[in-house]
């Protein structure tokens, strides 16, 4: 029986790995995320015969888990089934925080029975660390979430902010070795309460004062955490599965997220203890010109008239729920033959991919679609970019401005296109709070309203050109 609950634990693994792989992909990843689910179906019935798990006297609650199991997957089916597009930012951070959740109640329950000193310093060691990181990431994440959900409308900070997080940090930490050293001795769950309040204190107190602008950042840190989380548990429980999908999770998550902070041309610390993304629009050169309004007829004019087009959507365009019309619209041009791309900044949106997931669901065919490294160089030859709902990622003072929050952060060249078209709802900032010179250059209209409404617009005065 041993043999064959580790050969399952190894296949599931297997699964797990390559359906990271393929979901690296837009034309596989749907199939990647069935290969993970029948991995993760896999993992779950075999735990159920791992004798192992008997250690924490898991299998003395069969009907508990049972209910836990079927009860959570049918919310997650309906929630899933009926959660929309613009919302799946605000899902995946509440799902990822599940996650950190779960694997820091399994460290309690493991910390919780550690009595009688029976547990060895490396078992305690990483049932804490596995605790204080997936209690981190189930509070943070589900700041997170509120954030993006509108539950919380600005970033929240007072004095001595950061060093009030670093004292709840070091002194879940400080808690954590006493715990360790303590070896499960009576008094333990009294210091294992304490612990997962200050971690969890942590979590939300990191999480507060950070702009909406880093959320596809913090989402993906978190993610990390997340995998990291599981990946000890996996240890402390001799789960096989758990030990690997923890890792990969844990290994892509932080890999993601330095890419995702690359992308900004900022640190990783900088994105969880400066007050960028804060929407005060502090740092940058003054504004020069004004916005120039354009009516739907005369954008829908200059695009029918133009031989390539290229079209960067950004938040804008999901809050709108647009892209339904923005891939009929796209159609239009094709039809008379314009040629029209996608160009995608890595950070925009609220989450990792958020536009592609987005254009994917219209229907967009992948390879319309182009990232910032591979259509860059096209842009000065473009005749029209329309940017819809976009901000920071196509301000130029990225390029010009050492002042600015954002200088040095790679960005769509879209003020290097011929003429620029402008899709937003008014004349503010964006959600960072810095001006977008952009919107103020020769080259670039304004089109105002909202992005599903423009675009229908836009093809209704396409149909009379």
């Amino acid at each position: 029986m041993d043999n064959l609950i580790q050969a399952s634990y190894f296949l599931a693994a297997l699964l797990f790995i390559l359906g990271l792989k393929r979901m690296s992909s837009p034309l596989t990843a749907r199939g990647g995320v069935v290969w993970a689910g029948w991995g993760m179906i896999l993992a779950v019935v075999v735990s159920f015969f791992n004798p192992a798990s008997s250690s924490i006297t898991l299998l003395n609650n069969l009907d508990l888990m049972l209910v836990a199991l079927v009860t959570g997957s049918g919310i997650a089916y309906v929630t899933a089934k009926r959660v929309a597009m613009t919302d799946m930012p605000q899902m995946i951070a509440l799902y990822n925080g599940m996650g950190g959740g779960s694997a820091a109640a399994i460290a309690a329950v493991t910390l919780m029975q550690a009595g009688g000193g029976h547990q060895s310093h490396g078992h305690m060691t990483l049932a804490v660390l596995g605790g204080l990181i997936g209690a981190i990431s189930f509070s943070g994440s589900l700041i997170a979430f509120a954030k993006l959900q509108g539950l919380i409308k600005k970033p929240t900070r007072f004095a001595m902010q950061q060093q009030i997080n670093f004292v709840v940090f070091a002194a879940s930490i400080g808690i954590g070795i006493i715990i360790v050293l303590s070896g499960g001795e009576s008094e333990t769950p009294l210091w294992v309460m304490l612990m997962f309040m200050l971690a969890l204190a942590f979590g939300v107190l990191m999480t507060l004062p950070i702009g909406g602008a880093d959320m596809p950042v913090v989402i993906s840190l978190f993610n990390a955490f997340t995998g990291l989380a599981v990946g000890f548990e996996g240890y402390v429980l001799d789960n096989q599965a758990m030990m690997i999908a923890g890792t990969v999770v844990g290994a892509a998550g932080t890999l993601l997220t330095q890419l995702m902070a690359k992308a900004m041309n900022r640190s990783i610390g900088n994105v969880l203890f400066s007050n960028f993304g804060g929407g005060d629009g502090a740092g940058g050169e003054s504004v020069e010109g004004a916005m120039k309004a354009a009516d739907p007829t005369d954008a829908a004019i200059m695009l029918a008239y133009s031989e390539n087009v290229v079209i960067i959507p950004g938040y804008g365009m999901a809050v709108a729920q647009a892209q339904h019309k923005v891939w009929e619209l796209t159609q239009k041009l094709i039809a008379r033959g314009v040629r029209v791309r996608f160009a995608i900044h890595p950070v925009a949106g609220r989450m990792p991919g958020h536009m592609n997931v987005l254009l994917a669901e219209a229907g967009v065919p992948y390879d319309l679609i182009y990232d910032l490294e591979d259509i860059n160089a096209d842009l000065p030859n473009t005749d029209v970019v329309l940017v819809i709902g976009a901000n920071d990622v196509v301000n130029p003072v990225a390029r010009t401005d050492p002042s600015s929050p954002i200088y040095g952060m790679p960005i769509l060249d879209a003020d290097l296109a011929k003429n620029v078209l402008v899709v937003k709802r008014g004349q503010g900032a964006g959600f960072s709070g810095i001006e977008n010179h952009l919107f103020f250059k020769d080259n670039t209209k304004m089109v105002y309203g909202d992005g599903q409404a423009v675009a229908g617009d836009l093809i209704q005065a396409m149909k009379e050109v």
